[in-house]
Order: structure tokens, then sequence, then C-alpha cells
């Protein structure tokens, strides 16, 4: 289900709650959105969508990953760069890492680890940043 992105600061800035195999439903709504707002968004957290669960989504190309209690496990090659993000007005500086290593649960809640570099691996940061409560 299509869901309403979520501006209130104060919910944003909330760390989220760790994330249990009855939050699939979330996942998938993370999805709908997503693919909702395609033209203008390639990543979300799902207290953009009002669950403070520690869920991200993110594209890559036509393809959407979910990714359940992710955590940057390692980073290497920070970098300065502005974002933006639905639930924010305007672009924001931040620093973000070239390369990470996340360690993450898929949607069978089978335990993962993935390297990301690049554009990526930025989103990535933006999106856990989220379900950490901090904002850009």
């Amino acid at each position: 289900m299509v869901k309403q992105i979520v501006r209130d600061i104060f919910f944003l800035g909330q760390p989220s709650e760790p994330a249990t195999k009855a939050d699939i439903q979330v996942g998938k709504d993370l999805q709908d959105t997503l693919q909702a707002n395609r033209e203008r968004c390639v990543g979300m957290a799902a207290n953009m969508i009002g669950v403070s669960k520690n869920i991200i989504i993110f594209a890559i190309g036509p393809a959407q990953i979910v990714m359940y209690n992710p955590k940057i496990t390692k980073k290497s090659r920070p970098y300065k760069v502005k974002e933006g993000c639905l639930s924010l007005d305007g672009e924001r500086n931040t620093t973000r890492y070239e390369n990470i290593t996340v360690e993450y649960q898929d949607e069978s809640f089978k335990k993962c680890k993935q390297s990301y570099s690049g554009f990526v691996a930025q989103i990535i940061q933006h999106e856990i940043d989220h379900c950490n409560g901090i904002i850009i």
C-alpha cells in the first residue's frame, strides 16, 4: 500500500526499533511507496512512512532491495556531498563514505552481508541514518 511521506522532524529524529518477521508488510509498503515516488526518490526508511522500525529500501536500476535491521560494519573513503530527502525541503551538506559493508536480514530474515560503493552506498547510508534518528 502506498503510504504518505512523514515530514515530522520530531518523529523522524527518534531512533527506530528492531524489525521482526511481523514487519514484513512494512517492507511491502515501502516497495509500493518507493515505486510511487520513483521520479523523485531512490531510497526510503520505514520511519518515512510512519513506522519506527529498522527497515530500509533502495533502488538499483529497476530492482528494489529491502533490508531489515541493516548495520554498516565497515566504511572507507569519506567525502562531502549535498543530499535531499522527501521528508525535508532543500538540500543539506553531509559526509558519506565511498565504500561500505552492510549486515542485514533479507525478506526471509536470513542474515546477509554485502559491500556497496558509490551512489548506492550513499543511498544506504542516508536511509540507515533515518533508522538511527539522524536527519541530514
